[in-house]
Formats: structure tokens, sequence, C-alpha cells
């Protein structure tokens, strides 16, 4: 069956091996059939089916395999038992990597998405399991005698991988000493006990050859705990902390709030906290190799992490995964793998670029699956700690990145800040009005600012309309009476620009008193008094293909942040006039590309494309 085929036809037919296409199709689809809470006893019951063929036909585990302890299961139906028994009979014919990680996107699949949500569950693929440890080695970590942990096991991608490295290192032991050095070495932890019995039973698999030969099997080494309540000495330290960590904003309550004070400001992040957590369990020369998006090299509300890690464990390598689509099922974050080693006295670092085929582990058809690696160079850490981290993103951006770490200019240099337009529709509702009358002001929307750097005022999108009437005094704050640049706030990696910008005229603020600017553009506006150069100057500049190559280098989400935009390089004052110069004159926005370009020390079309 060709995998086109697979999402079209879900008779189970017998196949030598599973599609990863089928299986999280078809677990899907049998569970979209069940309602309500049912849904998630039925994604453990039906993954735990598929465990129980894989054990049978691997002959595994003896006694039988046996049902997680406080999990409620339900009975399958006929259609999702003989699926399940298949699907386990199926993933005999792969290796123990790979059936670990179908089994967990065959779990996360039939999981109701307000769960995987809420939890942030992503299980990972082989290749991004591997890689992420040989950078852990890369940056010291010896298999022959390191301490493995990792705090959100859930599945056992990376305790597998971990289990195969120390048996490869005590390759010749005797098999009953690998099998008491596996359990005293590595350990996992997970809030989700089915999750964690998944990564138990993982840990079997890869060693039923070791549990046959010594005639007992491998103790627990996962447990049902949550990893950022624990303390060292609750679980001992570790050589290496390695993990796909959880993501998502929570809520921290006062306590714990506290005690990752640290890492925290405003937002709390999961992966946040798991990092700052990470830096915790990891001895004084421990590696912390992490698969995590990429918005805490950049992101306001990851500062405080960043100024933790440059003190306690800059980062030795950080590698980006190029192509995401297809690599975390469902996930939209950006993703970036990273080892952080305590103790290290430098700020440098190596980038690294992974391109893996986004069809999965079974259909990669050169190097076993493992991708294309690519060196960008080194990198450097900024003097001050609460700065974006300066990236390369693509293999052609290393020189720049170097570049903009020697720029010293800001838009502070030149009299701007930054904010975000203070309406947020939804909740004034009431005041928008289709029509003018008396007391209204425009209303300008992100689609005001076209693609092309002009401004157009114009509500085209649904629920949008051109007016709005403030309630006097009381909606002063979100009138805005002076010229300023408009920045779109949400923008993607995938796009030909981040960066859309246009200058929203004196003229018609004049024209009507003032302005409502909505929550999703970005104001670029004086400070105090008047600015070094003219609004149009900013506008052109952020507009230009060098300019948004540069802030590619610091972006690490969807969102274009006033944090980010602040932090970004802009060339010297002698060049801000030159611009300044050639826009009063008319000059070809060619010209004024080309100029930018050079100032940005940009010469190759390839880095800006």
């Amino acid at each position: 069956m060709t995998r086109s085929a697979a999402h079209r036809d879900i008779t189970l037919e017998a196949v030598p091996a599973v599609a990863p296409a089928l299986d999280r199709s078809v677990a899907r689809l049998l569970a979209a059939a069940v309602a309500g809470e049912s849904r998630l006893a039925f994604a453990r019951s039906f993954t735990f089916g598929v465990a129980r063929a894989y054990a049978t036909a691997l002959a595994a585990l003896q006694p039988a395999l046996e049902a997680p302890q406080n999990v409620p299961l339900i009975p399958l139906d006929v259609a999702a038992a003989r699926a399940a028994a298949q699907f386990g009979t199926g993933l005999a014919h792969t290796t123990p990597m790979e059936a670990v990680y179908l089994l967990g996107c065959i779990y996360t699949s039939a999981l109701p998405s307000d769960f995987r949500a809420t939890h942030g569950v992503f299980y990972t693929p082989p290749e991004i399991v591997r890689h992420t440890l040989d950078m852990a080695e890369r940056a010291g970590i010896d298999w022959r005698h390191a301490r493995c942990l990792d705090p959100s096991a859930g599945g056992g991608a990376f305790l597998v991988e971990m289990i195969w490295r120390i048996r490869d290192a005590l390759a010749g032991t005797d098999p009953a000493i690998i099998l008491r050095q596996l359990a005293t070495r590595v350990r996992g932890y997970d809030l989700d006990p089915f999750g964690a019995w998944l990564a138990q039973t993982a840990a079997h698999f890869a060693v039923h050859d070791l549990e046959i030969a010594v005639g007992r099997r491998l103790p627990a080494i996962v447990h049902v705990r949550d990893s950022l309540d624990l303390r060292p000495e609750d679980c001992g330290v570790f050589d290496l902390v390695s993990s796909n960590v959880p993501f998502g904003r929570v809520t921290l309550p006062p306590e714990r709030r506290a005690i990752y004070a640290r890492s925290t400001y405003g937002h709390a992040n999961l992966y946040g906290l798991f990092t700052d957590a990470g830096l915790r369990y990891a001895k004084g020369r421990g590696v912390i190799a992490y698969v995590m998006p990429t918005s805490m090299l950049s992101g306001l509300y990851y500062q405080a992490l960043r100024v933790l890690l440059a003190k306690e464990a800059p980062p030795h390598e950080i590698t980006f995964v190029t192509e995401r689509s297809g690599i975390f099922e469902d996930a939209l974050q950006e993703t970036m793998l990273a080892a952080y080693r305590k103790g290290r006295r430098t700020r440098i670092g190596t980038v690294r670029f992974v391109t893996i085929d986004a069809r999965g582990p079974l259909a990669s058809s050169d190097s076993n699956g493992e991708g294309t690696i690519t060196i960008a160079g080194s990198f450097s850490l900024p003097a001050d700690r609460t700065a974006p981290w300066l990236l390369p993103r693509t293999t052609d951006q290393a020189d720049l990145a170097a570049r903009l770490r020697g720029m010293k200019f800001r838009l502070a240099s030149y009299g701007y800040g930054v904010s975000t337009g203070p309406l947020v529709w939804n909740r004034h509702k009431r005041q928008f009005r289709s029509k003018r009358e008396a007391g209204v002001l425009p209303v300008i929307w992100a689609e005001a600012v076209t693609s092309d750097g002009r401004f157009i005022w114009r509500a085209d999108k649904r629920n949008h309309e051109l007016w709005f009437a403030p309630v006097p005094r009381k909606d002063d704050w979100l009138i805005v009476d002076h010229a300023c640049v408009l920045l779109q706030r949400t923008t993607a990696k995938e796009q030909n620009r981040r960066l859309i910008a246009a200058v929203l005229p004196e003229s018609f603020i004049a024209k009507h008193g003032g302005v409502i600017i909505e929550n999703h553009l970005n104001m670029i506006r004086a400070a105090a008094g008047k600015p070094a150069v003219p609004p149009a100057v900013i506008a052109a500049i952020l507009n230009s293909r060098a300019a948004d190559a540069a802030f590619r280098c610091i972006s690490g989400s969807v969102a274009v942040s006033a944090f980010e935009l602040e932090a970004m390089p802009l060339p010297s004052p002698a060049t801000m006039r030159k611009i300044a110069r050639l826009l009063e004159r008319r000059t070809s926005a060619a010209t004024i590309e080309r100029a930018i370009a050079t100032a940005y020390g940009i010469v190759d079309a390839v880095t800006v494309a």
C-alpha cells in the first residue's frame, strides 16, 4: 500500500511493517468515534493493545506484557482490537527505536486534542533523538560512565537511545553487569502514568535480550513524578539531562514561582521551567541536551532564562531543524536542539543545521534517515546577558550573524521606541462602527500595511470595521495622534518577508484628529522630541531584504515582538542619513535596497533572499 493510499484506505491489509501515515490515521479515526472522556481511556487501551501485540511478536517479555497500574483501560471493539494487533505485529519488522517512536505516534494521535495541548505531548522522531545525544557526546558525555535522566520521559524515545549507547559502550561486558548498570544509571520521570508505563515498556523492549540472558527483568527506571517538584537530594545528580521537554504557557502557584524565580520573567513556559530544572539536576560539569522551541533565543519572557544559562551553562552547540513539517506531528513551534554544559568558561558555541526527511524514519532512503548536517560556524553570547542571541538561521547567514554582533546601533539610538497597538478588538466590540458618525476615529488594522510597504486604510477581514467610538477621557489612552511606523506583528519564517512595515502618514492623522491602532500591529514611535531620522527611513530599512535577513537571526517565534525589534541591529548614522537623502530624491527602490544591503555587509544576493 502506498503512502497516499494509506490516507484514503484504512482497510487493514497485512503489511510487513507499519506505515507511519497509516498507523496515525487509523488511530486518529478510531479515536474520533469515541466520545467524551472515554477517548483518553481509548487512546491508552489501543496503545496497550499495540504494545502487547508487539511484545508477543518479539516473544520479548516473559511473563507477558502487564497492563499499566492505576490507569483505566476499556475494552476495544473488534475493529480497534484488530488494528492494534496488526500494528503491533508490524512493529516487529522495524528497529526498536522506530517501534518506540511509532508507539508514541499512535498514542498521541489517539489522544484528545485538549489533553495534548495541555500537556505539550509530542513524541520525538528517532533522528532527532540521535542528533540530540550526538550533541551531548560532543559536549563531553562518556557513555561508559554517564548517569542519565529524562525529566519528561513519556514514551521512552530518549531512554531507549540512552540505553543503546550505554550498551554499545559496555560491549563485551557480562549481561548481568550491563543490566545492573542500566538500572542504576538511567532514570526517567513523567506526570502521565500511561506515558511513564510506555517508557518503562520501551526500556524492556530495548534490553529484552539481556533480560532473557540474565533471567530477570530490568527494574523500574521510570517513575510517575513531577520533575519540576523534585530536588537533587530526592533523585541525585546526573552527567546528562536530556529530553524533548513539554512546552506551553502555565500559571504558576506562588510556591513554584518562588522556586523558579531565577529563570522566569512574566509569563512562564513549561520548557523554560524544565531547562531550569535540568540545570539543578546536572552535575557540576554536566550536560543538558534538549529539544526545545526557538523562542527562548530572543523572547522578552525568556531573558531571565538566557541570563541563567549564560551564567551557569553556556550553550556548547545549537542545531536548527530546517524541516519541521512532518517532524513533530501537529506541532507549530520552530524547533532547535540545544546542548548546554555547566561550568563552561567560554561564551562561544557552534551552530549546525540538520535537514531531516519529513516523511519519517521509515521513509528515508539515504543516511538511514539521519538527515543532512551542515556546520554554520560559531557564535558568541552577547555581553548583555538579557539580549537576544544572534545566530544564523540558514546556512548562508553565518557571516551576517557575525557582523550583526558587531553593530552597535538600535532603534533607541535614533530616538525611537516600540509598542504594540493598544486596541484589543474583542474587548470593545460595541464601540465599532461601520459608518462615520460624530466622535468616531479610524481603526487601523493589520491589513492596512501592505506587503509592498504602503499604508492603505481598510477593514477587509471578518469582524473588522473602519470606525471606532472612543469613550471621552476613558479611552484617551487608545488614541494615537502622531505619525509612526506600523509593522505587522505576526509573521512566520516560511514567508518571503518577516518584516512588513509602512509609515502612518501625519496627514492622515491630522485629517481625522487621531487614530485607533489594533493589537496586531507594532508602533515604532519617537520616544521623545524629534527623532534623529524621519519615520520613512525606519520603514525603508525594515522593508529591505537585508534587514529581514538580520531579523531572522534574532527572531525565534512567529510573533514580531517589540523586544526583538528594539534589539535589532541597525546601520550607522551616516548610512541612515544617506538613506534619507535617497528617499528625498525619490531614488529607485533597487538603489535603496543595495545601499541598505551594503550597510549590513551583504554582497551576495543569495544571503538576503
